[in-house]
């Protein structure tokens, strides 16, 4: 596959970037600054741009089956970044003829999260939260095959492609994911086809056996 990948530099797509490499898929890595993407292949296409930028997006989309976003904010402010880079991206794939796309958010969107955690996440992350929300509701009226992974508590740990997937609540004992996996999640479901039209929450299980 060709993928069009944003949110390139950060760390769940880098992991992403390595584990599309390694099953032979061809990667453009579209983000605003290349000296932070230290992933050289043969597979990868480093390409910089402005995300808000309706003809760089376009052009640099060309060519590619599928995009992945994995693109966060730099702080806790009000922003609107996400919901229009959304809206531009969907522009953009609609003008290319790409149907199918997965969008990383984050869980809590829709208030899911239980209890103390969840009223914390809602007052420290209220406006990423509410960024996330405006843009998962465009990629629901795109007549796109979209995925959402609402993944919580992001670490840094390896990859073991051992999680739980839940759709509508917060999967039982679910605890904190490692980037690697959300990167593992993400890519299956575009190779794969599958989660499509589906908002998913993926959490690691260490003591998980099977899927």
């Amino acid at each position: 596959m060709n993928i069009f990948l944003i949110g390139a530099s950060g760390r769940t797509g880098q992991e992403l970037i390595k584990q599309a490499i390694k099953n032979g898929h061809y990667v453009k890595a579209f983000v605003r600054n290349p000296s932070k993407l230290k992933i050289t292949h043969a597979n990868v296409h480093i390409i910089q741009g402005d995300v808000l930028d309706y003809y760089e997006v376009c052009q640099a989309m060309r060519g590619c089956d599928a995009v992945i976003s994995c693109l966060g904010t730099e702080n806790l402010g009000h922003s609107t970044l996400l919901v229009e880079t959304t809206n531009l991206l969907i522009q953009c794939m609609n003008e290319n003829g790409i149907q199918r796309i997965a969008y990383t958010a984050s869980a809590g969107i829709d208030g899911e999260i239980p209890g103390m955690t969840g009223w914390l996440a809602q007052r420290i992350l209220k406006n990423v939260l509410r960024d996330h929300h405006e843009a998962v509701k465009l990629l629901k009226v795109s007549g796109l095959d979209w995925t959402v992974a609402r993944p919580m508590g992001l670490t840094s740990g390896p990859l073991t492609t051992y999680y739980r997937i839940g759709e509508a609540s917060i999967p039982e004992n679910g605890r904190n994911i490692s980037r690697s996996d959300v990167a593992h999640f993400l890519l299956q479901a575009v190779e794969n086809n599958r989660h499509i039209k589906k908002i998913t929450k993926s959490f690691v299980l260490s003591v998980l056996k099977e899927c």
